[in-house]
């Protein structure tokens, strides 16, 4: 599993020119699944991201977790992030999860974030939809499990 989080002032997804889901300050997060991802692991990397801490404090030290601030959560599934790039130049996806393997784990994912805040967006899985953010510092983070 693989995560790539912004730091957002703002992000909102479109579908067919249409607004979809929109949050204001908090985290973008895209989610690319693996065969041999687990619920377990969703479950630590989820709990590691509302930890995480990533925003200013009055000191412009990063102090906070999404979590301290109240800020809200963007979820997108995106199993580019896996692509190796390596060798030729056509990506290999062959280690992107199988569509209902990564269909379900990103599923426990968005779930299990709903459970601990409330304050969540998700995109929807498959969907080609535009991503739309407005990054703060920029700040960008890569977690892989």
């Amino acid at each position: 599993m693989r995560l790539v989080i912004q730091r957002v002032d703002e992000a909102f997804t479109t579908l067919n020119g249409v607004i979809e889901n929109r949050i204001s300050t908090g985290l973008l997060i895209f989610v690319a699944v693996e065969d041999k991802d687990t619920f377990k692991e969703v479950h630590k990397m989820a709990l590691k991201v509302l930890k995480l801490r990533i925003f200013n404090d009055s000191n412009s030290k990063m102090n906070y977790s999404v979590q301290d601030i109240k800020g809200e959560l963007l979820i997108i599934s995106q199993f580019t992030l896996l692509a190796d790039c390596l060798r030729g130049n056509r990506p290999s996806f062959l280690k992107s999860g199988d569509p209902i393997h990564a269909k379900k784990i990103y599923n426990e994912f968005v779930n299990y974030m709903h459970n601990k805040t409330k304050l969540i967006k998700s995109g929807q899985f498959g969907s080609n939809i535009k991503v739309h953010s407005v990054n703060s510092g920029p700040a960008t983070f890569i977690i892989d499990m």
